[in-house]
């Protein structure tokens, strides 16, 4: 038995050190993001108190004049100033602590609570939960999400990590293919999610027992599951986080990615505020659902990786939903078998 514990702990290791890592880590990076002026003197250093009083007072000329035909604005924009203080004084410093914070508090509770495994033996027998459609948009969805987050992470933090360990060199080719990434994987991102939302709808409104659920932390305060039908409460929480905050992020999304449609520098400017406070808010919660989904609970992965899940894992997690179609269960050997059969047909049946 002392052996087990012992190799326990050095399994858990690894987390105590990324959670020093972070850390150390967190502070130092939001210090770099909460100071504007210090980003200032490096960007613009010609900028000083005389010439900002002067473009605030309306005294521009050729030097100060937008090119651009019929352009109302200043090159010099004071409302641009004010845009930058925003985001390097709340919105970048607010990422790093919401997310940070997330994977502290994922790494501390896997540390103490472990992972939750089901509590009775598995039957062998599977009940379907997933089909191929709803596997193929959600692991479509969850990559472009995965790689949407890590584009837009680089091009909002990049330049305190890659610039000074690679230079100027990687880092702009870093920053520029992260930029074509980024608005070219997002459109395609809204459309696959608003399909997917709409595929998932009716398992997601909201019922009477998601109260329960709730109350009794999806199961960690009592001795008894709460009851949950095809999605519990906190499955429907992610859900219409993305269906209402992930829907605002497309919008400004949208905004940004397709200048040519009249928008205002000053509306441009909100759109990508609103746009990075919804993904720095959702990006931090999705660790959430990934933990879980993963690592966090047994048997919830397989779920969507094969379209089964196991019957005991049904009765424990979703015990209304396991209730209505406990007669539709499928043994394992026969799913085993079944796939067998169709990867032995597939050529066959293709050929002419």
């Amino acid at each position: 038995m002392s052996h087990t514990i012992h190799w326990r702990s050095l399994w858990r290791l690894p987390f105590l050190a990324l959670l020093l890592v972070v850390g150390l880590a967190l502070p130092q990076v939001a210090e770099a993001q909460s100071d504007p002026q210090a980003e200032a003197a490096t960007a613009v250093p010609a900028l000083d108190a005389d010439t900002w009083r002067q473009v605030r007072s309306g005294e521009v000329d050729a030097y100060y004049r937008d090119s651009r035909f019929d352009s109302t604005y200043n090159l010099v924009n004071a409302s641009g100033e004010s845009w930058r203080q925003w985001r390097n004084r709340w919105v970048s410093p607010y990422g790093l602590i919401v997310m940070g914070g997330m994977l502290v508090m994922i790494v501390i509770f896997y540390l103490v609570a472990g992972r939750k495994r089901l509590e009775e033996p598995r039957t062998g027998n599977k009940l379907l939960r997933w089909s191929a459609l709803e596997r193929t948009l959600h692991w479509s969805v969850a990559t472009l999400f995965i790689v949407l987050a890590l584009t837009g992470v680089t091009l909002l933090y990049g330049k305190h990590v890659f610039y000074p360990l690679f230079g100027a060199g990687i880092w702009g080719t870093m920053v520029s293919g992260s930029k074509l990434l980024h608005n070219y994987l997002g459109p395609l991102f809204g459309i696959l999610l608003i399909v997917l939302l709409a595929k998932l709808f009716v398992h997601n409104l909201p019922k009477k027992h998601d109260l329960e659920w709730f109350r009794k932390g999806g199961g960690m305060i009592g001795n008894e599951h709460p009851d949950a039908g095809f999605a519990n409460a906190g499955e429907k929480v992610w859900y219409w986080l993305l269906a209402t905050a992930g829907i605002v992020v497309i919008i400004s999304g949208l905004v940004l990615d397709f200048p040519n449609y009249g928008q205002a520098r000053d509306t441009m400017q909100w759109a990508n505020l609103i746009h990075a406070v919804g993904a720095l808010g959702l990006t931090a919660v999705a660790f959430g659902h990934i933990y879980i989904g993963t690592i966090g609970t047994e048997g919830s992965l397989e779920g969507m990786t094969t379209g089964y899940v196991d019957e005991t894992w049904a009765k424990e997690h979703h015990n209304l939903w396991y209730e209505e179609v406990k007669g539709e269960t499928v043994p394992e050997e026969q799913i085993a078998s079944r796939g067998k059969n169709d990867t032995a047909q597939g050529p066959a049946q293709s050929s002419p």
